[in-house]
């Protein structure tokens, strides 16, 4: 098709302004290809909303059962120790009575060995330190002895005994620990 002039002569082609079905055809197709993947980002984005609330629930649920498990845990161990608890409540009534007091001492003597025993029950052991080679990581030194009778950095007796609960130490022990006499020089001895 051409358009023409008042003279009738055809000048320029005439070019159709109307976009053709293909471009129009390809304008549909991305368009739906549009909103196929904003859906699919829209599902993605509801999936990843839910699966971090899940997480935030199944954290909070996992730190619920921690502090039960640990409640119940605390529960058992003052349950034993009350056996203790009741001893030691006998043991001051009979040291209320005029009684012999040895039996007072061998009664005081067994709730201690029973506090001992429920102690270990629960994972605590005593570091122990003498005659043992100093290690600072389960004892501490507050004081030295000099001595011949035992080689350098040995312990030599407790001041405080050390624990440690299911092989971690709570508590280091203090200890004393040997060392060697100070040689004397001639000049030490001169003055």
């Amino acid at each position: 098709m051409t358009r023409s002039t008042s003279s009738g002569k055809s000048s320029e082609p005439l070019v159709e302004r109307r976009p053709s079905r293909l471009r129009f055809f390809e304008a549909g197709k991305l368009n739906e290809a549009l909103e196929q993947e904003k859906a699919r980002a829209d599902e993605y984005l509801n999936r990843l909303k839910y699966l971090q609330a899940d997480f935030e629930n199944y954290q909070k649920r996992v730190e619920r059962e921690r502090e039960e498990l640990v409640k119940r845990g605390n529960e058992e161990l003052i349950l034993k120790l009350l056996n203790v608890v009741d001893d030691l409540e006998r043991a001051v009534e009979a040291s209320k009575s005029p009684s012999d007091k040895e039996v007072l001492a061998s009664g005081v003597e067994m709730v201690l060995k029973q506090f001992q025993a429920t102690l270990a029950e629960e994972g605590l052991s005593q570091i122990e330190a003498v005659g043992k080679p100093l290690d600072p990581e389960l004892h501490e030194v507050v004081t030295t002895v000099e001595t011949d009778q035992c080689p350098e950095n040995i312990i030599v007796r407790v001041l405080r005994k050390g624990y440690s609960l299911n092989g971690r130490v709570i508590r280091p022990s203090m200890v004393e620990v040997a060392k060697k006499h100070a040689v004397s020089t001639q000049d030490d001895q001169a003055k």
